[in-house]
Order: C-alpha cells, then structure tokens, then sequence
C-alpha cells in the first residue's frame, strides 16, 4: 500500500472540492483527517478508492450562463470530487440520491460562475505572478514530478484546468471580501452563546499515542503463510520481552510506513483504526505492549506510549477561531442570498436534469 500516493491524490479531490465558495451540496459533510498510516487505518486503500471512479467523458456543454458555457467535463470532475468525498468518510453515493447530488453540483457550478463574473464586473484582476505562486504552493504537496503528473492524468487534469481553477477562486475570494468580509462582524455575546449553546463541539475525545510492528499477510492467504507470518512475529515478541528495543525493531522489520519513525502513528481517537487494533491499543495502559493483534492488513504488536483524557477546551481557547466561524457563516450565508438573487436576474439555460 501507497499512503503518499492516497495523500497526494486527496489533495487534488480537496482543492476542487473547497475551490467553490459556497457548496450547499457538502453542508451536511465534514471532511475526515487523513489515514494515519496505511497498514492500520480503517479508511479504504487509495487503489480502492481510485479503481472505477475517473473516467472521461464528453466535452459538451451542461448549462451556459449569461452566455458563458458550463462543460460537461467540468460537471464531471466536480461530481468525481464529491464521490470522492463520500468514500473518505466511508459512505456510499448510492442511486437514490445521486439526482439530488447531480443537481446540486449543477447549480454550484452556476453559483459560482455567477460570482466570478460580478468578480470581473466589479474590476478583480488576478495576476498570473499570484495565480503562479498559488500553483507551485499546491503543487509543492506532490512528493515528485512523476507523482504529479500521474494523479493529474489520473483525474484528468492538466496545469491549464488547475491554474484556472485557482485563478476564478482567487477572484470570486477577493470579490466576497470586498462586498461582504468587511462589513460582517461577530461579538463577544454571540461567541460565548455559541460556546455555551453547543458544549459538545468543544470536547476533545479521548486520545492515545501509539507505535506498532506490522508483518503483513493477505486475509486470504493459505494457512502456511499465515502461520509463517505470526511465527516471524512471535520472534519479535520474544525479543521484546527479554529488553529489546521496540523503536528500533519497528525500524528495522516493521512493514508499515510507520517504521521509518520507529513504528511511531502518533495520536489518535477510536474510530480511527480498524476495531481489533484499536480494541487492542485503548485497552493497554501507558508503556504496555500488547500480546499480537490480528487485523486484516496482518498482525501486529502495539505499544502505547501516552494517553489524553477526554476534555473540554475552554472558552478563551477557541474564542478567536470560534468568531472566525461565525463570521465565515454570516459570509456564506450572505453570498448565497446574493447568488440566489443573481440567478433571478441571469439569463441561465440547464442542459441536465
């Protein structure tokens, strides 16, 4: 398993997914944190996630607004992105509401065509030197330029499609800023009724730091291999427990891409990893090790190396950020009342149902 490849492949479905100001469609999602590493992590391998999903399509047309035509291809990244993100979160974009998503999507790329061009009625420019800037920041994520180039063709891309993409975002942005940013203000009383009104927002779950050694065998291998890989386990655990070093056997003979940091996953909540592994962890105190743990990436031995009680982060804390949110509501909300309108007043044809 590739976890870089999964990484850099998400940042691409986020940035497409977020380039859009105001996204109905998403309101009830959150976005996940990523894996914490593959080889424990419950989400799906990103070959998983990938296989049978990018396609191309038709370069038609799906709506043409105000004379400005929407394409279909344009439709079917940002529909791609959206089942991306229902894949993260471990959920399935099943028929019955794939209508409702593809309308949603639909209107999105309206709303958002629409406010890019009151950006450039009202004089935005965007300098190619910012837009440049903006790309080598995005593309500084990708490990390689072969890595680059191969999730770009993956999701059908090309540098054109992203520096375009980044230039309409950076416009529409700096058009809300001006209309709406500086005109909305969040006080003390609303932050602190908000902070008293929603108490389970501010609680931080329970968390544990954890490093493990991982001999992978495949869930459908013959007994043989089986029992080879927990053999070759059990001598790691024999080692351990006459004062082996933990870190530096995890280094050395871990098959986790944790081993490069002694098989250190650094912290994590329940629901995180898959239920056996974490059944295991959450149960072990603070510098135990546990007996081995079978999962269906192999077997493992896990060491626990701190523990964060469940707390309630105070309100002079998240003061700040929570005004931020706040504002960014008031801000959304705004924009969507002006969208709305401007769609009332626009010459707008859809070519989808």
């Amino acid at each position: 398993m590739n976890v870089k490849f999964g990484r850099w492949f998400w940042s691409i479905v986020i940035f497409f997914t977020l380039a859009g100001m105001a996204l109905p469609v998403m309101a009830e999602e959150k976005l996940t944190s990523e894996d914490k590493t593959a080889g424990v992590s419950e989400k799906k391998t990103s070959e998983d996630k990938v296989a049978g999903v990018i396609e191309k399509h038709a370069s038609g047309k799906v709506a043409v607004v105000n004379g400005t035509v929407i394409r279909q291809d344009t439709f079917d990244r940002e529909l791609d992105a959206v089942r991306q993100r229902f894949m993260m979160q471990g959920q399935k974009l099943d028929d019955s509401r794939l209508p409702t998503i593809k309308k949603n999507v639909l209107e999105n790329l309206i709303h958002r065509e629409l406010l890019y061009q009151e950006s450039q009625k009202s004089g935005v420019k965007i300098e190619n030197k910012a837009v440049d800037e903006k790309f080598g920041d995005w593309k500084k994520q990708f490990p390689d330029e072969a890595q680059f180039k191969s999730i770009m063709g993956m999701m059908n891309l090309t540098e054109e499609v992203v520096r375009s993409q980044i230039r309409q975002q950076m416009a529409v942005e700096e058009f809300i800023d001006k209309k709406f940013a500086d005109k909305i203000a969040v006080s003390d009383k609303e932050t602190k009724d908000y902070y008293d009104a929603n108490p389970d927002f501010f609680k931080q779950p329970e968390q544990i730091k954890a490093s493990h050694i991982l001999i992978k065998v495949d869930t459908k291998a013959d007994d043989t291999k089986k029992a080879e890989a927990r053999k070759k386990m059990e001598g790691f655990q024999e080692q351990l427990k006459k004062g082996g070093d933990f870190a530096a056997i995890a280094k050395e003979s871990s098959e986790c891409p944790s081993n490069a940091k002694g098989g250190d996953l650094g912290y994590f909540k329940r629901g995180q990893m898959v239920k056996p592994f974490e059944d295991a962890a959450f149960a072990l105190k603070t510098g135990e090790m546990s007996d081995i743990v079978e999962t269906r990436f192999g077997y493992h031995l896990i060491k626990t190396t701190d523990k964060k009680a469940e707390t309630t982060s105070p309100y002079e804390e998240v003061r700040e950020r929570l005004a931020d949110y706040l504002k960014q509501e008031k801000k959304l909300k705004e924009v969507n009342l002006y969208a709305s309108k401007l769609k009332e007043e626009s010459k707008i044809e859809r070519f989808i149902e």
